[in-house]
């Protein structure tokens, strides 16, 4: 019977295994690296925009997401625009949304709009939604002015014959591309077209001109340029509707008699008041008179007794005194018949 005899495994020293670890250890590496980006590098090299391996590393070092940067540079080379990575990662890095501007871009370029990519991130940057901005371009807007947000219905204005009129516009708008960084936004049309509808009306003769050519408001609004220094460009300004409010002139002159009246009575009622002071001043003024009178009376006998004293008056003296002060009662009582019934 034959018996086999095993092979002898070749021996190594331990210290060949560091060499052979770190070797294995780069090798797992490596091939984690291949497997992350493998279908990403495969991705754009079938599609015509090919990414090296060493910026698929790069990215993943500069906190860049490879994904965003190299789908996005494959959907603007089918697109027909050719997109570098390094201007794809530097707008990631700045904070923008590099998917949304690609996508701008390239709605951009198949409706003929110049759009460039510094314009493109710069208005992103800037808070702005560029995407929305090249679709309201390429697809006007309408806006209801006033807003819904505002919470009001209609727009409120007088005519010269004081009838309120409340109205309704629909402002139709197209993104000026070109003004939209440092253009004013939404509300200012929305304002600006209020102040429009509100002088036109205001200008009007009376009510019934503004309710037989609505179209007219419209005519005078548009005319002012009203998206000057704007975001967008006015296409249409529409009155949508417009009902009587209030007579807002006679409502005026109502308050103003009713205010009118109350100040001319409280003039009256304030001379009035004077007159009764007044009169209590001159009531006191002849108390007081007739005071000093009695007390001068009483003084009368004082000085006739004193003259009786002293001998200057005699009796017969203060008989003909007596005399004379009843025939001046008599002639007063036959003078004034009144006082003496």
């Amino acid at each position: 019977m034959l018996l086999i005899q095993p092979v002898p495994v070749l021996a190594l020293a331990w210290w060949w295994w560091i060499p052979i670890g770190i070797g294995g250890l780069i090798l797992l590496i490596c091939t984690l690296f291949v497997m992350q980006y493998f279908s990403l590098w495969l991705q754009a090299k079938l599609s015509n925009a090919p990414v090296t391996f060493f910026s698929l590393i790069g990215m993943q070092f500069r906190k860049v997401k490879p994904d965003v940067v190299v789908l996005n540079r494959i959907s603007a080379k089918k697109a027909g625009m050719d997109l570098p990575t390094n201007q794809l990662e530097a707008h990631f890095l700045a904070g923008g949304n590099v998917s949304r501007v690609v996508r701008a871009m390239i709605a951009a370029d198949k409706a003929k709009i110049n759009l460039s990519w510094e314009n493109a991130t710069a208005i992103d940057l800037a808070g702005r939604d560029i995407l929305t901005a090249v679709q309201t371009s390429v697809d006007p807007k309408v806006i209801d002015c006033p807003s819904v947000d505002s919470g009001k219905s209609t727009i409120a204005a007088v005519a010269q014959d004081g009838i309120q009129l409340r109205s309704k516009a629909r402002v139709t708008v197209r993104t000026n591309i070109a003004r939209l960084v440092g253009g004013a936004t939404e509300d200012t049309i929305i304002a600006r077209v209020g102040e429009g509808i509100v002088s036109a009306i205001g200008s009007s003769a009376n009510h019934k001109v503004v309710l037989e050519n609505p179209d007219n408001i419209s005519k005078t609004v548009l005319a002012k340029g009203l998206d000057s220094g704007t975001a967008f460009e006015i296409l249409s300004i529409d009155i949508a509707d417009i009902d009587v409010g209030e007579n807002i002139g006679a409502k005026l002159q109502a308050d103003q008699a009713e205010a009118d009246t109350k100040r001319y009575q409280a003039e009256a009622e304030q001379r009035r008041a004077l007159a009764v002071a007044h009169e209590a001043e001159h009531q006191a003024d002849a108390q007081k008179n007739r005071a000093l009178v009695i007390l001068a009376e009483a003084d009368v006998p004082k000085a006739m007794a004193d003259a009786f004293r002293s001998g200057r008056l005699g009796v017969m003296d203060y008989y003909k005194m007596q005399n004379v002060v009843s025939d001046t009662d008599m002639r007063r009582s036959i003078a004034d018949p009144d006082d003496n019934g």
